[in-house]
């Protein structure tokens, strides 16, 4: 199956490292032009839009904060002229026992992971919906539907994301399609960070394919909900998590 997504321009948040980076540079491969997202990361975004090629650009702003979603949109519109694919990507991780949580953890954690997704898509869809056609691809969490106890904003924030990936699908269909990915753990930054926290990695391995994902691994899961090959995919989550969730 030949994915091409030429004339497309594509957003990716958080996408200097990790499964941002993965997707931005599969959307590349298959012909879109890339924003590469990114906050205080300049060297890593900038080998990540060298990789892209073309006309990709990298626009450093803070996803959680509205004033700077609006600069980051007007960056992009100004010079692509558009956004036909948004991909949320931008997350952080809390590992803590909930009765230590602060409420600035709780807020960090959710405005990062759920907040800009609402920023984002409020940013986003008026011109996609003018244009009469658009993708919308959130990255959620297996965790979004299992829990995990001293994970408690994170796992919150992407339960928060699959249901409003539903509900934005239900009310902004058929002109765009809003759909997520729900990793399982995969070999990225962030996980790395963690383990060296909790030491867990057997636990993160303790799946049928007993091992951790690859970020392009995720990203091919993108790049198919991008494309036209998922005309029909309206408020789905597509789960590569090497069986850790199979429903």
């Amino acid at each position: 199956m030949k994915i091409d997504l030429s004339g497309q321009r594509a957003l990716v948040t958080g996408a200097a490292t990790g499964i941002g980076r993965a997707i931005a540079l599969g959307l590349a491969e298959a012909g879109a032009t890339v924003v590469v997202n990114h906050l205080r990361q300049a060297g890593a975004a900038a080998e990540v839009v060298a990789a892209c090629g073309g006309d990709a650009l990298a626009i450093d702003a803070d996803v959680s904060a509205r004033e700077s979603v609006t600069g980051l949109f007007a960056q992009a519109f100004a010079a692509l002229g558009g956004i036909d694919i948004l991909v949320n990507n931008a997350g952080i991780m809390q590992v803590k026992p909930f009765l230590e949580l602060t409420e600035d953890d709780w807020d960090r954690v959710l405005n990062t992971n759920l907040k800009s997704m609402f920023l984002c898509c409020q940013a986003a869809l008026p011109g996609m919906l003018a244009r009469g056609q658009g993708v919308v691809i959130n990255i959620a969490s297996e965790l979004g539907y299992l829990g995990r106890e001293h994970y408690v904003p994170y796992t919150a924030s992407k339960g928060g994301v699959i249901t409003l990936t539903r509900s934005l699908a239900r009310e902004f269909a058929p002109t765009v399609r809003v759909n997520a990915i729900a990793p399982g753990p995969t070999a990225t930054p962030m996980i790395e960070a963690e383990v060296a926290i909790t030491g867990n990695l057997e636990v993160e391995t303790a799946s049928p394919a007993g091992r951790l994902g690859q970020p392009a691994e995720i990203a091919s899961s993108a790049v198919f909900l991008a494309s036209a090959h998922a005309s029909f995919y309206y408020g789905e989550i597509l789960s590569p998590n090497g069986g850790t969730l199979m429903r």
